[in-house]
């Protein structure tokens, strides 16, 4: 029958499955090439360089498959069912060998994962050429290019969407990836099916399917495990809560050092000496200011700062800033963690707000006597644009006339420039910028920002019941010696975010020394 009389004649059965299966090829297609990226930036550090260097190194990968679909000849289908339970092994078990080659073997972790990426590409770029190949039997060519590519759009805007919104929230990416292998399996299962009259040893590729959906069924049944193998040996600590948000990775553990929480692998506090950092965070703007009243907080979803503010009699209200609604409701609702804080986010006067904080502080029109910003370092550019001036200027907008803003800034010793990078932008808003240190045992030697319209004032007295902090030592954390003394550097701005790149560079020089 010809082209012609087969468009005619309308859509056989065999066609739309196999337009279906182009609808599913590319879904799957996207999610490895997201949990790639999703990984790399979540253990790498730095989000647009990743997710650009996988992508394009991806595409890459595609077009060389797409080139060397020219040399399959004969018994397309018999190709085809092959590559899918090649991607659908490779690709499914991708965020699973990725996840366990970081806790084991670390150092092989960035070859391996471009050699994912090279092989699932590849492979990914074979199957569209060849499910094409197959359909021209019976549809005419104007007619099979734009409906193969309707199919493969649809198929990555599905995934495109689901993907961060259902799919990691609900699933994880070690089950995602094991999700979608499965169903590039069962693409393989259908076209046994469909060219059973075509295929040669039929027995061997029955075989092969059942064994690969078997494989990979096991592993989405034994996802938790996998997990648990790679996150015990990289946490060492016995893992107590673990959960992944549109957001980030939480981890929490118990070990010698009491309660860690670690975002995307990065440690943010230790329970044996958090209140070092929070004392050391909260107290020198809070007591300088006088009788604060109105107080917001920048990220911190975990309480601790909160928790110090709460020690002012005077203050009347706290608004807690955090993008990531799991944060603040972990720290809430979990008993020890919640005691961690003091409660402090069940208090009356505490008001959470999960937003973004640029967007925040943008659309806010109160103002506050004291803000303190306590996000993650700028590890990447989503978190570097909370650095910017742009960002500043909006801060000082937000700070009543005798208003202090604190900034927890990174360390003065290891990242020396980068520290300095940040006074420096929030002197270009105008703002003074008052730069004072403290030794963290779990960080190391940590840096904090004050800024202020007026000059910083230091306060004759603080909280009673502080664990660190005291009127006598306090000035000794604005002294720096000659080692974390201030060096020329940059404004961060949106445009450029030189301090994600200085950042980088100067802690990576810590990691490939260790």
């Amino acid at each position: 029958m010809s082209a012609h009389a087969a468009d005619a004649r309308g859509p056989q059965p065999v066609e739309i499955a196999l337009l279906a299966s182009v609808f599913v090829v590319a879904a799957c297609g996207l999610v490895y090439e997201l949990t790639a990226a999703a990984l790399s930036s979540y253990l790498l550090g730095d989000s647009v360089l990743q997710f650009s260097t996988i992508i394009g190194t991806y595409l890459f990968a595609m077009g060389v498959g797409s080139w060397l679909s020219r040399f399959f000849d004969r018994q397309l289908p018999a190709h085809f069912l092959r590559i899918e339970l090649l991607v659908a092994l490779v690709g499914g078990a991708l965020p699973a060998i990725l996840f366990l080659a970081n806790a084991y073997v670390p150092g092989a972790f960035r070859p391996l994962l471009y050699g994912l990426v090279v092989v699932v590409g590849t492979l990914v770029g074979l199957e569209i050429p060849l499910v094409m190949r197959i359909l021209k039997r019976n549809i005419q060519l104007k007619n099979l290019v734009s409906q193969v590519l309707t199919f493969d759009y649809l198929g990555a805007l599905a995934v495109s969407v689901a993907f961060p919104l259902v799919l990691v929230p609900q699933l994880g990416m070690i089950r995602t990836g094991l999700l979608f292998g499965l169903m590039n399996a069962a693409v393989a299962v259908w076209a046994l099916w469909l060219f059973r009259h075509e295929l040669r040893r039929i027995g061997a590729h029955a075989l092969a399917c059942f064994l690969a959906l078997a494989a990979l069924a096991g592993a989405f049944a034994w996802a938790d495990r996998i997990t648990s193998l790679a996150e015990d040996k990289f946490y060492q600590d016995r893992i107590v809560f673990s959960a992944t948000s549109p957001y980030q990775r939480i981890v929490v553990t118990r070990g010698q050092l009491g309660h860690r929480l670690f975002l995307n692998g990065n440690l943010q506090f230790a329970e044996r000496d958090e209140y070092r950092y929070h004392e050391a965070l909260v107290h020198p703007v809070m007591a300088a200011q006088g009788a604060p009243k109105k107080v917001a907080v920048l990220g911190g979803g975990d309480g601790m700062a909160v928790r110090e503010i709460l020690k002012y009699p005077s203050v009347e209200s706290v608004t807690l800033v955090e993008l990531d609604p799991n944060m603040t409701q972990l720290f809430t609702a979990h008993e020890t963690l919640a005691a961690l804080n003091g409660h402090s986010l069940s208090s009356p006067k505490v008001k959470i707000v999960n937003t973004d904080a640029f967007q925040w502080l943008q659309q806010s029109g109160d103002f506050f006597d004291v803000i303190v910003v306590d996000f993650p370092d700028p590890t990447n550019f989503a978190i570097g644009k909370l650095y910017t001036n742009s960002f500043y200027a909006l801060l000082e907008k937000r700070l009543s006339a005798s208003g202090y803003a604190v900034i927890q800034t990174t360390s003065p010793l290891v990242a020396r420039k980068s520290y300095w990078t940040v006074a420096a932008t929030i002197e270009s808003v105008g703002l003074r910028a008052t730069p004072y240190h403290a030794h963290v045992p779990s960080f190391g030697e940590w840096g904090f920002i004050i800024a202020s319209r007026r000059p910083y004032r230091m306060p004759d007295a603080l909280p009673s019941g502080l664990r660190f902090l005291s009127p006598s030592t306090l000035p000794l954390m604005f002294d720096f010696p000659l080692d974390m003394a201030r060096v020329p550097a940059e404004v961060n701005r949106l445009s450029n975010q030189t301090l994600v790149t200085t950042y980088e560079q100067e802690w990576g020089k810590v990691m490939t020394t260790h």
